[in-house]
């Protein structure tokens, strides 16, 4: 549409943020302090996207807490590395950027007095056998948070269904310690502290935060320092044009109708089109069409339709983060990401072979999973599984529920051939497949498929064993799991440049349109880096747009000032 004189702009910035996300958050950032009026605008009545219900990890080579620990990588590597795994699907520049001006957007967050974070030591890249990748990692998580600090704002942040019992706040580290309480020291220890956290909690009556929430948390503390205006229940219904060039939104406001005028620009980070019904449909190969999805349930594509609208180009639609997931009798999808490093199990197609390294990154596994048609998987394991490991926020030795039992969801028998039987896999097969792993456990090498030869793979696995990824599945009783395939978003969307302007199909770029995260076409490719590989470009790209807007118009004087949610 066009665009309406000056004087029928209801409210007018330099600079309009859509989404409320990490990416979002962070340009909103910039924005603000490279000088221009900034407004964030977000659908949900919660702010924080997908990013609040995330682990929280930001995968950003040589950031300033990395280069504090002696972390220092060569840009070549991280491009090598970056290389390998896009394999000329991703523009050059693009990689540059990312590259470049990570650190910085990092350094900027981290001037903040709120931004705090600590490198998770140990937790690979997920390819670190590659050239230029890291068996140490690169993965930086943001320091617990107590959210009471938030005051009013804490009421309107997203909670995450990951939050422990009783107040119990764990770091990826301490779950990766936790898991390991029925195996090793550490975890015992690791068990104590979370005892006296719970403690501490009640007593302090704090409200502690980790991963995501903390990661958002921190971020709404920065952007109230910076009187950044944060808009709730705004959902955007349009992008205003005149002469082709974006210059503000239309959204919905307190039952009525605003036009949003931005002088140098607007940002989509609305995610991607996770619950989306049918664009799922569309887009997404068979196997992965129906909703698994842990995104945030806004997430159903508006920033991606409105770019389209616009004659924006698109790429790695049919593809997703993906994730094996279980899906709970009561509706919610739990990711699988520990689980799968469980040593006495295997996951077997519906005809009972294995048909890939069971302790792969989540998206590899589930682009083989695709690919063999194997929808849904079986994840198989004996009862010193269950006694020894968590699974699916189950505890060790706790039982499945019944509920699990009676919609399908999991099978238990007193022998292998027992439960093949119940769960329609030919006998022999899954009986031969168990024998031939259980070879691979008393050897320690599974010739098949080199499960536990990557660091990846033994982070999560039991150190206790020769390979922390393969034990003999020889005790009953037996369980299958039903695995499907989820994902904690959609990967594909508006195609951008290095400064994250959105392209047209001609490669020309739509002037004052910038897109970060899930609304933008992956600059991981098909892949996936390491922990934390969605947010730390979100961030990064986030940056950059609010960065170029900031010098690519003369400001025009300033509009009326922002509200509140």
């Amino acid at each position: 549409m066009s665009a309406p004189a000056r004087s029928a702009w209801d409210e007018e910035f330099d600079f309009v943020v859509v989404g409320s996300g990490g990416g979002g958050m962070a340009a909103a950032l910039t924005a603000a302090d490279s000088g221009l009026s900034t407004l964030v605008v977000e659908k949900g009545a919660k702010y924080g996207g997908t990013t609040a219900i995330s682990g929280g990890g930001i995968w950003i080579p040589n950031n300033p807490t990395l280069r504090a620990r002696g972390h220092d990588d060569s840009r070549e590597s991280v491009r090598r590395y970056l290389d390998r795994l896009t394999e000329d699907r991703v523009p050059g520049a693009r990689l540059d950027a990312y590259i470049d001006q990570g650190p910085a957007a990092m350094e900027l967050l981290g001037r903040s007095r709120w931004m705090r974070f600590f490198w998770v030591k140990g937790y690979a890249d997920y390819h670190p056998e590659y050239d230029g990748g890291r068996p140490l990692g690169r993965s930086v998580e943001a320091l617990p948070f107590d959210t009471r600090k938030l005051g009013e704002d804490e009421k309107y942040q997203r909670p995450n269904s990951l939050k422990g019992p009783l107040g119990l706040w764990i770091t990826a580290k301490d779950y990766r310690d936790l898991a390991m309480v029925k195996r090793t020291w550490r975890g015992r220890r690791a068990s104590l502290t979370a005892a006296w956290r719970v403690s501490s909690n009640m007593i302090r009556r704090r409200h502690m935060a980790t991963g995501g929430r903390a990661l958002v948390a921190r971020m709404r503390m920065a952007l109230k320092d910076a009187a950044v205006p944060l808009w709730l229940r705004t959902p955007m219904t349009e992008l205003v044009t005149e002469g082709g060039a974006v210059t503000g939104i239309v959204v919905q406001r307190d039952g009525r109708t605003v036009r949003v005028g931005a002088r140098h620009g607007v940002l989509l980070a609305t995610g991607g089109f996770d619950h989306n019904q049918e664009m799922r449909e569309k887009y997404l190969p068979e196997g992965s069409r129906a909703d698994h999805s842990a995104g945030a349930v806004e997430n159903v594509g508006d920033g991606i339709v409105a770019g389209q609208e616009l004659g924006a180009a698109l790429d790695f639609m049919d593809d997703a983060w993906w994730m094996p997931s279980v899906h709970h009798p009561a509706g919610a999808t739990i990711p699988l990401v520990s689980e799968r490093c469980i040593p006495p199990s295997v996951i077997v197609s519906g005809d009972g072979h294995r048909f890939t390294n069971e302790s792969s990154p989540y998206v590899n596994f589930v682009h083989d999973q695709l690919a063999g048609g194997h929808v849904p998987a079986w994840f198989v394991m004996d009862a010193k599984a269950r006694a020894r490991y968590p699974f699916a926020q189950i505890l060790p030795g706790v039982p499945f529920p019944k509920a699990f039992y009676e919609n399908g969801t999991v099978h238990r028998a007193d022998t292998v051939a027992e439960l093949a039987r119940k769960t329609g896999i030919p006998e022999d097969t899954l009986t031969a497949t168990v024998a031939r792993f259980n070879g691979f456990a008393r050897s320690g090498q599974d010739t098949d498929f080199g499960r536990g030869d990557s660091a990846y793979d033994r982070y999560y696995g039991d150190p206790t064993l020769k390979n922390p990824n393969l034990d003999e599945i020889d005790k009953a009783p037996y369980y299958a799991v039903r695995i499907e395939v989820g994902d904690l978003g959609t990967k594909g969307g508006l195609v951008c440049d290095e400064h994250s302007r959105v392209l047209r199909e001609d490669g020309t770029a739509i002037t004052g349109l910038y897109a970060t995260g899930n609304t933008s076409a992956s600059v991981m490719a098909n892949e996936y880096a390491g922990p934390g590989a969605t947010i730390g470009p979100s961030i990064v790209f986030g940056y950059v747009a609010a960065r170029h807007a900031a010098t690519a118009s003369a400001p025009r004087p300033a509009g009326a000032p922002g509200g509140t949610p």
